[in-house]
């Protein structure tokens, strides 16, 4: 007992050394860095620490600030309560049994990828042991990327529709028809803002209207749009009743001085790259979840801190169980 004892005491004394910054914190992290600051699953383990308790290690249950390391355990006890935690308890990083150096490469490569990467691709750069595992890892990391809270979009917004899917063979059905294999996504982006995908049952002026009142705001300048006849009582039932602007696609038209929405169409252009250029094939279940990824990525395409940001809603983030994932999916 005595000998674990200075063992614990001698493990606190050297994390307190240790204690003075983190490289992430302070500089951005390119491939190279990566592998020579984080190569070993102890520095990995450090840098979280360094994340997740930037003033020092605080008891997770009952937040006193005096816990004690468990020798050879890698976790804390609380000198206050005795809870034993560990820096990845209650994070996306939880109950896995893969080493934090994995977690740490693949991260960087979903944030700095900027069409995406498929779990495939990382099934093969794991070393082809398991593609669940790989598939279960990017979905896990996408969870990470969902943003609980979006201030609503003002300016000049741009909002459009575009259908995911392959060609229909036979009779071609309408979208929403359950013999439809084709997926609706909503596009809306504030010129020089952020940009959010979503993927809804059809576009009918009630669909619209809906995504249109949870992200735009009331005093919005102006929105543009395309020719498309569901767009003017969408805005009405909305209560967005601002200037809107159309151009005529149809007409071969696509901008009159600053009417236009190619701000959205490059992102739909960029989104449907990843999945002809990289995913290939996505199921409709975790269609969103793909689109929340192009997004987070896309804006903040000028972070270059993205990789340590990524990690942080990480930690934030709650823990994503494999059984959620795979109720209930169609591929």
């Amino acid at each position: 007992m005595r000998r674990q004892f200075i063992a614990g005491h001698l493990d606190w004394v050297l994390l307190t050394l240790l204690w003075h910054g983190d490289a992430m914190t302070s500089a951005p992290v390119d491939l190279m860095t990566l592998v020579e600051n984080y190569g070993t699953d102890e520095k990995c383990r450090e840098a979280l620490m360094h994340l997740r308790w930037p003033k020092g290690i605080t008891c997770l249950r009952c937040g006193h600030d005096k816990v004690t390391p468990v020798s050879d355990r890698k976790v804390f006890d609380c000198n206050s309560c005795h809870y034993q935690f560990s820096v990845t308890v209650g994070t996306m990083f939880h109950d896995s049994h893969l080493p934090l150096t994995k977690w740490f490469f693949i991260t960087y490569l979903l944030t700095e990828s900027k069409k995406g990467i498929s779990a495939s691709q990382v099934y093969r750069m794991l070393g082809k042991k398991s593609y669940k595992t790989a598939w279960y890892l990017c979905h896990r990391i996408r969870a990470a990327m969902v943003e609980a809270q979006r201030p609503k979009l003002g300016g000049t917004v741009e909002v459009d529709e575009t259908f995911i899917g392959g060609k229909q063979r036979g009779h071609q059905h309408k979208v929403g028809h359950p013999e439809c294999k084709k997926q609706v996504v909503i596009g809306i982006r504030q010129r020089g803002g952020a940009l959010r995908f979503f993927h809804a049952e059809d576009v009918k002026s009630g669909t619209l209207a809906k995504y249109i009142k949870e992200n735009i705001s009331q005093d919005v300048d102006v929105i543009m749009t395309d020719e498309f006849n569901g767009y003017p009582k969408a805005l009405h039932d909305a209560g967005v009743l601002c200037e809107h602007k159309t151009i005529k696609h149809k007409d071969g038209i696509y901008a009159i001085g600053d009417i236009y929405t190619n701000s959205i169409e490059s992102g739909f252009s960029l989104l449907k790259r990843g999945i002809i250029g990289t995913w290939h094939k996505i199921s409709a279940k975790h269609l969103q979840a793909y689109l929340d990824e192009m997004c987070f990525r896309f804006d903040n395409r000028k972070n270059r801190y993205l990789f340590r940001d990524t990690l942080l809603k990480m930690l934030e983030a709650e823990h994503v169980e494999y059984r959620e994932l795979v109720k209930d999916m169609v591929a």
